[in-house]
């Protein structure tokens, strides 16, 4: 390496120049809001402790804790250690708890308490001084986002958001936030919450977490797509008929009532999981995998996706009843602890998108989302045209679907190839078979959890898989339209059993077109 790129501070261990290396992230601290919420206890600091098993974390890493119990140091030295022990994906080693352990600090106060926070800027240059961060700090705030407001006026109040510049190692300090989905409820007040922090840090020092975005079947979306010559020929109009993107989930609302009346399924997962997925699938490919690139050309497609038709024949929304699930019955959601007998909330929402572009003029888009639902699954289904002839007869070809290429997020992450093939035997008979590729089974080894690798990129200031708000904004714009409707209508959601697939104005969305959805 050169002496000129030693002293632009390239370090060979953050950016290395085998892309197939591991990133090390450099000195730095994490300030943890939120820190006692479920969210932390059962991936934040699982993650960090997994990141810190890697290798991945410097010597010198610091996590400061920021909330209301009047705890000590050894306190919630003991709390994150409970919380390590029974979530942390990797094995449990003292030693690296020891290293981990050693930079544990804990403040204590309230989001409005001047004082704490003045403590908390103790507490940084006591690490900065100890533990050799450097001044490097990233505040991931994963509490309400009504709590936004006060917590970044006190960073900025205290000194602790910088100068407005998110520098590199190079150039100085860096300061960071990580800020949690919900971004918002509607596009009115995603710009409202955009401007308070763009108020207070700088736009590439914002970092908005989707962590659907940090796994690694997610991203294989992108290497199934460009990496391999068989697939991106027939990514189009001319050759797909349809892309199904589900995320269905065979629980209910458990505790959260608090949170997830009044906001329902179409907020909380089709705004963001799932908007995110279609546009990975309907890209363009983009010049480099570098933030600005792959930001473009994901904004395009969003700008370009509206709703295939009116509200009332291009959405399904709907509400889970009491059923059975798992051998055991269930409540419906109006009986779940917390929801208002009177809630017109969704628990299942699909929608019909199109996307305009010359790539995908024609081809719709079927986003379906629920709880209560039959199995546990996320997947991309990119389903094809039928052959445009067969010569083997009809009796031969009537148990022939369409071919597909079904992507799967979760579980058992892989890729799923659909085609025709011969029954073997005397007759001429074609039926669906399936090449199945598995990520466990090819690799041998786990995939990461999702939260290390985006804590992990936070860290090293790499930005490429975390949406900006020009994105955040244009899902708000496609999903706003949709939501109001079903506000004005007066309606409550059509209600479903337990256990099943939604409700029949699901079925009907696309039975309109002579489609059906595929059964995971």
């Amino acid at each position: 390496m050169s002496p000129a790129r030693i002293a632009r501070g390239h370090n060979p261990l953050r950016a290395p120049d085998d892309l197939r290396l591991p990133r090390i992230a450099g000195p730095c601290a994490v300030v943890l809001f939120g820190v006692t919420g479920d969210l932390a206890r059962k991936k934040l600091l699982p993650a960090i402790y997994d990141l810190a098993g890697r290798g991945l974390l410097p010597a010198g890493f610091s996590l400061v804790g920021f909330g209301r119990r009047p705890w000590s140091d050894e306190d919630f030295t003991e709390y994150v250690r409970e919380a390590v022990e029974g979530h942390a994906r990797t094995p449990f080693s003292e030693e690296v708890w020891q290293e981990l352990a050693d930079g544990l600090r804990f403040v204590s106060g309230a989001f409005d308490d001047d004082e704490a926070f003045d403590t908390l800027t103790a507490t940084l240059a006591e690490v900065e001084e100890s533990r050799g961060t450097g001044g490097n700090h990233a505040f991931y705030l994963s509490i309400p986002p009504n709590a936004f407001p006060v917590v970044c006026r006190q960073l900025q109040r205290s000194g602790l958001a910088g100068d407005g510049r998110d520098a590199s190692e190079a150039d100085g300090p860096w300061r960071r936030v990580v800020i949690e989905k919900p971004f918002g409820h509607d596009l009115a007040s995603a710009r409202e919450l955009n401007d308070i922090v763009e108020g207070v840090f700088p736009p590439d020092a914002i970092f908005r977490i989707d962590h659907y975005l940090g796994k690694e079947t997610v991203q294989n979306i992108l290497a199934l797509r460009f990496a391999n010559q068989m697939f991106e020929p027939l990514w189009n109009a001319n050759h797909v008929d349809h892309v199904q993107i589900t995320m269905a989930e065979d629980i209910g609302i458990g505790g959260r009532a608090g949170y997830y009346d009044g906001i329902g399924a179409a907020r909380d997962v089709i705004q963001n999981h799932l908007l995110q997925l279609l546009a990975l699938t309907a890209m363009e490919e983009p010049l480099s995998f570098g933030a600005e690139h792959l930001r473009a050309e994901k904004q395009k497609v969003l700008e370009a996706t509206r709703l295939a038709g009116p509200v009332a024949k291009a959405t399904a929304r709907g509400v889970y009843g009491p059923g059975w699930q798992g051998g055991e019955p269930v409540p419906g959601y109006a009986e779940e602890e917390g929801v208002s007998a009177s809630s017109t909330t969704e628990t299942y929402a699909a929608l019909a998108l199109a996307v305009d572009t010359r790539r995908w003029a024609g081809v719709p888009f079927y986003l379906r989302t629920g709880k209560r639902l039959a199995k546990r699954v996320t997947e991309v289904a990119v389903v094809f045209k039928p052959a445009p002839h067969h010569p083997f007869g009809a009796d031969a070809t009537e148990e022939l679907g369409a071919n597909a290429v079904v992507i799967r997020i979760q579980p058992d992450e892989g890729v799923t190839i659909r085609f025709g093939a011969k029954v073997p035997g005397a007759a001429f008979e074609v039926r669906d078979v399936s090449m199945d590729f598995g990520y466990g089974r090819s690799f041998m080894q786990s995939s990461p959890e999702a939260y290390e690798r985006l804590i992990l990129d936070v860290l090293l200031g790499d930005p490429p898989l975390f949406p900006r708000h020009e994105e955040v904004e244009s899902s708000w714009r496609i999903l706003d339209p949709v939501t109001a409707a079903w506000q004005r209508s007066g309606t409550k959601p059509e209600r479903y059993a337990a256990g099943g697939w939604g409700p029949s104005s699901a079925d009907e969305l696309l039975a309109r077109d002579g489609r059906s959805w595929r059964l995971p």
